[in-house]
């Protein structure tokens, strides 16, 4: 509760700063502005005061209410931040003036300078620009879905198998929506792939496995001409929820896995599954998430699962986080030839201009965050998410289905 009270006071000191800025520009200089100001910043703290406090049965059955809601408040409190920018150097400005006036000025007519209505402007104008963007990202583009191709070479890939398709999707986080219905675009656009096996690499809710109930009809109709895998991800764990017993904890769990069950995909668990086409040999194998990051679980066991393998001519594992093959894949797993995570979202933000710009937040947390990478004969591919967690939106990085082709070395 110390905790809340000292974030709900910097939220209110916040407020009144950033206040200033209106202040003195044209807009506070009207009464009904100020008024609306007042009101509108005493609603965002009722708002976050009920994220915070309650956890009422409506949301999780409407869960793109609250997450919507969660959008509203970060453009909110984010553009705030921006404004003080100015309002910060205009008063380092001041600050400075009153010190020279003080030891100029030898009457005791000491003055504070005024606030410049230029830098309140700049700070107004300053905020406008990313609360646009981030709007434009929520209302544009979290369905805007994007189909990514990758060939990748296959020493002694029969001929006959030349140009076999992997589609992967992956973090489709169902709770941030309410149905299905919004995801039919990215769901023809697998179908139209007509992928030979499918892969879904983690997080299918986002803490709830009734999350993915509106899901199951819509996704279960894709088909995949050699099988369907998946795996776990670190939200599809509830570890992010406080169950009242450990008997309601397992309940959910044991739900999610009837969830793949009814989506028609083999959950893979710390276990592999053998294809043999043309008598090529191929092993798909799933690991429960492992990340290299502390605040992340390390339930999996690559180590067991590799053991449990059979011999085969090419290895793709599924990983759900892309740390897992820096950190055991590369320096103990040679014989692991394409490795396929999620995890990151791209963070769901940044500039991706193909062949000149790729860059993205997530590079600061994150060496491999998106796409292919590659490292002497071994390949990672990081999917950028179907759906979206925490911010409802998407802002140069777009949700994506990725197509790989395996094609003769």
């Amino acid at each position: 509760m110390v905790v809340l009270i000292i974030f709900f006071s910097i939220l209110i000191g916040l407020d009144a700063y950033a206040f200033q800025a209106f202040r003195f520009s044209d807009f506070g200089r009207k009464r009904i502005f100020t008024f609306g100001y007042v009101i509108l910043s005493f609603v965002n703290l009722l708002l976050l005061a009920y994220i915070f406090l309650h956890r009422i049965e409506q949301f999780d059955s409407n869960a793109s209410y609250l997450s919507y809601i969660r959008g509203y408040l970060f453009i909110i409190y984010f553009s705030k931040l921006i404004i003080i920018i100015p309002l910060i150097i205009d008063d380092y400005r001041r600050f400075i003036l009153f010190i020279l006036n003080y030891f100029r000025d030898t009457s005791k007519n000491k003055y504070m300078p005024g606030r410049s209505a230029f830098l309140s402007k700049l700070g107004l104008i300053m905020a406008g620009v990313p609360a646009f963007i981030l709007t434009y990202g929520i209302v544009r583009n979290p369905f805007r879905f994007q189909l990514r191709t990758e060939s990748i070479p296959v020493p002694n890939l029969p001929e006959n198998l030349e140009g076999l398709k992997i589609v992967q999707i992956s973090d489709l986080h169902s709770g941030t929506f309410n149905s299905a219905e919004p995801f039919k675009e990215a769901i023809e656009l697998v179908k139209n792939q007509k992928p030979d096996i499918l892969v879904f690499t983690g997080d299918l809710v986002n803490e709830r496995a009734k999350e993915a109930d509106s899901f199951i009809d819509a996704f279960s109709s894709i088909d995949a001409k050699y099988g369907k895998y998946s795996i776990l991800g670190n939200h599809d764990y509830g570890d992010y929820v406080r169950w009242e017993s450990r008997e309601s904890e397992e309940a959910n769990f044991n739900l999610l896995l009837k969830q793949h069950e009814r989506l028609g995909w083999k959950l893979l668990r710390d276990q592999s599954e053998q294809l043999i086409l043309d008598g090529f040999r191929i092993n798909i194998l799933g690991v429960e998430n492992i990340s290299a990051l502390p605040n992340f679980p390390k339930y999996g066991n690559l180590e067991k699962t590799w053991a449990k393998a059979e011999k085969a001519d090419y290895n793709i594992l599924l990983s759900h986080d892309p740390t897992h093959w820096d950190w055991e894949v590369l320096r103990h797993y040679q014989e692991i030839d394409l490795t396929l995570s999620g995890h990151t979202h791209g963070f769901q933000f940044g500039i991706e201009v193909p062949g000149f710009i790729k860059w993205s937040p997530s590079r600061w947390i994150y060496k491999h965050w998106a796409g292919l990478y590659q490292v002497k004969n071994q390949y990672l591919y990081v999917n950028r998410g179907l759906g979206c967690l925490g911010y409802p939106g998407r802002v140069g990085i777009l949700p994506e289905i990725t197509s790989i082709k395996l094609t003769r070395a």
